[in-house]
């Protein structure tokens, strides 16, 4: 009586990448960390068996920074990162886009809600811009685990453009 030999199909990453919607350098990276079942290199080529499931993702962990940008947003803390990213991401952003606000300016008024006293006239689309360039900010560190989407990029665009000329 013959014996039947199963002849078992392989793909290659970019086969089962594609099977999946998956970007190849994460099946490859689950390849090399032993992630999907019966995954073999020949030479630099990965085999990966045609039925094979996508591995169960596990649960990220939030990252040090963010977890200390959230605990000193919620604290309202003077002095951390979240305060000086705050200043010195919205400063240079703004800065690049022609706002005339100084750093200090920037500051005062991310500290204070107000602009302070000045011998200059100061644009006020410059400093709508800067309190809502702040908004943004609070609104990426609080959706950072959201997949970025194009509605989220325009949502962004909202936020900072708001109340502006």
């Amino acid at each position: 009586m013959p014996i039947e030999h199963a002849i078992m199909e392989y793909l290659s990453v970019k086969q089962y990448a594609d099977a999946h919607g998956l970007p190849e350098r994460t099946v490859r990276n689950w390849c090399a960390a032993g992630k999907i079942q019966g995954a073999f290199l020949t030479g630099k080529t990965w085999n990966i068996p045609a039925d094979a499931s996508i591995p169960e993702r596990t649960k990220q962990k939030v990252s040090p920074l963010l977890k200390r940008l959230h605990e000193e947003k919620e604290a309202k803390l003077n002095g951390g990162i979240y305060h000086r990213t705050q200043i010195d991401l919205t400063y240079n952003s703004n800065h690049m886009e022609g706002s005339k606000l100084t750093h200090e300016q920037t500051r005062y008024i991310f500290e204070t809600n107000t602009i302070g006293i000045t011998d200059e006239p100061v644009n006020v689309d410059d400093i709508v811009e800067t309190t809502n360039h702040f908004r943004c900010i609070d609104y990426i560190i609080d959706h950072a685990g959201d997949q970025l989407t194009e509605a989220m990029i325009k949502g962004l665009h909202i936020i900072l453009k708001s109340g502006t000329s």
